[in-house]
């Protein structure tokens, strides 16, 4: 798909009279870049560039729509045509029980998560797979952003993937974009008991001409549901769940203690650079307690 993709932006500029370097400048992009978007070498495309060739090129989306099937070759079959559905969603409803939701997810604990995949077949496939779950966040920040529900079950904040000082940098980063009106995260706690999604993830994706999906994941395999009967089963099992979690007030509450929990983990010279750098991204502070003490200074010998 990267050389369709490549083929359709050659014709593209071609057809508009421009040479790689003119197009380059319209996008603040060296030449070379355009050059191997071309030829389908170097790094994969991001949606903002995408996007931005989009809009220069007067190619009505068509690169945009091309963009998640470049990407998807990096990822497991079962989970292709699903990320091609999150693409075009105005609204997504996601349950994950394992790992926190991939269009939230930092790129240290991304990388913690992605490098474990037993389909991984090179270093290279690694930071393709990277490269392409964080771009898929540039849409919550996007000028036409879907609405993001993400009911997290408690195991997902307590489970330390990647450690202890990427689980904190998690943590803020929930707490971070909870602030964008689109994006509500609630948590699921252990007190609630079982429920009808344990051991895997749920996702309900409604288009804009109103379809709706669902998508069932696993650690090893994936199941997109398009029969109506079906999809609304599964909804109705995700508006339990968003119903057994916490309101989205406690849902935060619980995601700064288990934030404050892991921060005593990390090292105190780098937790301190932590704190002042969430401080600072997230004004009133969260919550988060500041030592307020002078340091005592050491007598000379």
């Amino acid at each position: 798909m990267a050389e369709t993709y490549g083929k359709r932006l050659k014709m593209l500029r071609l057809a508009k009279g421009w040479t790689q370097r003119h197009l380059g400048g319209l996008v603040a992009v060296e030449h070379s870049r355009i050059a191997q978007l071309e030829g389908a070498t170097g790094a994969k495309p991001t949606l903002e560039l995408s996007r931005a060739l989009d809009e220069k090129l007067g190619s009505d989306d068509l690169l945009q729509d091309l963009w998640p099937h470049v990407y998807s070759e990096t990822f497991p079959d079962w989970s292709r045509a699903y990320m091609g559905y999150e693409a075009r969603a105005t609204v997504i409803a996601a349950y994950t029980g394992q790992t926190v939701h991939g269009l939230l997810q930092t790129p240290a604990y991304a990388r913690a998560t992605l490098r474990v995949g037993r389909s991984l077949k090179s270093a290279e496939q690694l930071e393709e797979r990277i490269e392409g779950r964080l771009s898929r966040q540039e849409r919550l920040a996007g000028s036409n952003p879907p609405t993001l529900w993400v009911v997290l079950d408690e195991a997902v904040l307590r489970r330390p993937v990647g450690g202890a000082a990427v689980m904190h940098e998690q943590m803020a980063q929930l707490l971070a974009v909870c602030r964008q009106p689109n994006v509500t995260v609630q948590v699921l706690p252990f007190s609630q008991g079982e429920h009808s999604a344990m051991g895997g993830s749920l996702n309900i994706l409604t288009m804009l001409d109103g379809t709706v999906v669902a998508y069932t994941e696993g650690a090893d395999s994936g199941q997109l549901i398009e029969d109506p009967h079906e999809v609304k089963s599964y909804g109705i099992s995700y508006d339990q769940l968003r119903a057994d979690a916490l309101p989205p007030c406690m849902s935060l509450d619980m995601i700064r203690s288990v934030m404050e929990d892991s921060s005593a983990r990390v090292p105190a010279q780098p937790r301190r650079r932590r704190l002042a750098q969430v401080q600072s991204q997230q004004p009133g502070g969260w919550g988060l307690r500041r030592n307020r003490g002078r340091a005592v200074p050491r007598p000379r010998p």
